[in-house]
C-alpha cells in the first residue's frame, strides 16, 4: 500500500516529494502509465471523475467496479504491484445531477460514493460545491455539510474505512468546464482556504466524523494556475507564498492541484516545492495520444492503400454528437475546426469510445503493425525520438508517446 503518510511528512519537511494523479479513462493512456510505472516501481495513482465513471455508466459507459477491475486486469499484465497502486474518485458529488434537485441530486451522489469505495477507490475527493436545481450559489457551510454527508457513506461502505483518505475543497472549474476566459483566475486566499477548513471541520464534528479528519490530507486550491484552449497560465511561485505559509501551519495537510496539466516541468517542481503534493493531470494526457494517433494516420495515408480515414471518422463523430464541444469553441468556422483538433482542452477525448471512432482506430493499429514503418517517416512525425530508436511499431509510438507526459510528472514530483 502506498504510504501516503511519509510521502507527506516529505514534502512538509521540504523534500521535493509530490505524487502525479493520473485522471483519465482513455485505454492507451491507462496502458502507457500502468507500463511506466511497473517497469520503474512508482507509486501510481490513476482517477476516474464523476462524469467519467458513476452508477449510471458516466461518458465511459463504466460504472466503478467495472473501472477498477480494468485497472486491476491492466496492473496484472504489466507487472505493476498491487501495494504501488492506489483508485481515486474525483469530483465525487451531484456534479452530474446538478440540473436536479438538490435532494435527488445528493441521494444519487450517496450512491456514487458508496459504489466507488466499494469497487476499492481510496484516495476520494468530496466535492459538493455546485449549486443544483433552484439553488443560488452555495454558501461555504452547505457545501461542508454535503460534504459531510457524503463521508459519512463511505465510511459505511468501504470495505476497510480507515484505508481511505479524503481530499477537499473545490477552488477549481467543474470538470470539464474549460473555458478560453482566464481574466478571473486568482490565486485561493489565505482567508479562503481558512474558511474551507473551519466549515468542514465543523460540519464532519456535527456528522460525527471526528476520527475521519486526520484522513484529510489535502485542500484543492487554486495556485494560479490553468489553460484554456489555447492558452497556459503558468505557476507564479510567487503568488502562492501566503497560502503555502498557511498550510505550513496546520499538521499532516497538503494542498491538490487540478488543471497542472501543460504546465513547464519546472513549473510542476515549483508547485511540490509550495506543498502542492497532489498533481492532478488529464487532458495532457489524451493531447499526447491524440498527436501520436494522428500523427501515425499521417503515415498510414503515405503507405497504405486503403487507409482508416481516423481524422475524418472524429470529424464526423464530433458532428453527429456536438453537445462536447459546441458550447466550448467558438469563432469563426476555420477557428472552431483548429480548436476541435487541437486545443489543450481536447474536447476529442469525449470521442474515441464512440464505435465508428474505435473501429476507425483499430483499422489504423492494424494497418500499420501489418507494414514495416519507413524510420524516415516515423522520424518526420516523432521527431522527438532519437536516432536507432525508429524502427517500432505504432502501439510503442503511441504509448512513448503519451509517456513524454507521464514522465516529466514523476520526474517533477521527485522520481
Amino acid at each position: 500500500m502506498i504510504d501516503i503518510k511519509k510521502l507527506i511528512e516529505n514534502n512538509r519537511s521540504g523534500k521535493n516529494t509530490g505524487l502525479p494523479c493520473f485522471c483519465t479513462a482513455n485505454e492507451f493512456v491507462l496502458r502507457a502509465i500502468v507500463k511506466y510505472a511497473a517497469q520503474h516501481n512508482v507509486p501510481t495513482v490513476i482517477e476516474a471523475t464523476c462524469n467519467q465513471v458513476n452508477q449510471e455508466g458516466g461518458y465511459t459507459g463504466l460504472s466503478p467496479d467495472d473501472f477498477a477491475k480494468w485497472i486491476a486486469s491492466l496492473a496484472k499484465v504489466y507487472g505493476l504491484k498491487e501495494q504501488h497502486l492506489m483508485l481515486g474518485g474525483d469530483h465525487l458529488g451531484p456534479n452530474p445531477w446538478r440540473h436536479l434537485p438538490a435532494k435527488d441530486a445528493m441521494d444519487k451522489a450517496e450512491v456514487l460514493v458508496r459504489d466507488y469505495v466499494k469497487a476499492g477507490f481510496r484516495k476520494i475527493h468530496i466535492d459538493t460545491s455546485m449549486a443544483c436545481d433552484g439553488e443560488a450559489k452555495l454558501s461555504f457551510e452547505v457545501i461542508a455539510e454535503r460534504a459531510a454527508r457524503l463521508c459519512k457513506v463511505a465510511e459505511e461502505y468501504a470495505p476497510v474505512a480507515e484505508d481511505l483518505i479524503y481530499i477537499i475543497g473545490t477552488e477549481v472549474p467543474i470538470p470539464g468546464g474549460e473555458t478560453d476566459d482566464m481574466d478571473d483566475l486568482a490565486v485561493t486566499t489565505v482567508a479562503r482556504f481558512d474558511d474551507t477548513l473551519t466549515t468542514h471541520k465543523t460540519a464532519f464534528h456535527e456528522a460525527g466524523l471526528d476520527n475521519v479528519w486526520p484522513r484529510i490530507v489535502s485542500v484543492v486550491t487554486q495556485p494560479g494556475v490553468d489553460f484554456s484552449h489555447t492558452t497556459v497560465h503558468r505557476f507564479d511561485p510567487v503568488g502562492a507564498t501566503d497560502l503555502s505559509k498557511a498550510i505550513a501551519t496546520i499538521p499532516n495537510l497538503t494542498f491538490e492541484a487540478h488543471s497542472t496539466d501543460y504546465q513547464p516541468t519546472d513549473a510542476l517542481s515549483e508547485l511540490v516545492a509550495k506543498h502542492f503534493f497532489f498533481l492532478k493531470v488529464g487532458p495532457e494526457l489524451t493531447f499526447r495520444m491524440r498527436e501520436a494517433v494522428f500523427a501515425l494516420a499521417s503515415i498510414e495515408q503515405q503507405i497504405v492503400e486503403a487507409p482508416s480515414e481516423l481524422v475524418q471518422a472524429v470529424a464526423n463523430a464530433m458532428d453527429e454528437s456536438p453537445s462536447h464541444w459546441a458550447a466550448y469553441y467558438q469563432g469563426d468556422l476555420h477557428e472552431v475546426q483548429l480548436l476541435r483538433q487541437y486545443s489543450y482542452s481536447d474536447r476529442i477525448r469525449y470521442y474515441w469510445m464512440v464505435p465508428e471512432v474505435r473501429k476507425a482506430l483499430d483499422k489504423l493499429i492494424n494497418n500499420l503493425e501489418n507494414k514495416k514503418l519507413p524510420e524516415t517517416l516515423v522520424s518526420q512525425y516523432f521527431p522527438s525520438r532519437e536516432f536507432g530508436t525508429l524502427s517500432v511499431g505504432p502501439q510503442q509510438l503511441v504509448t512513448d508517446h503519451v509517456q513524454l507526459c507521464v514522465e516529466r510528472y514523476y520526474r517533477a514530483c521527485g522520481y
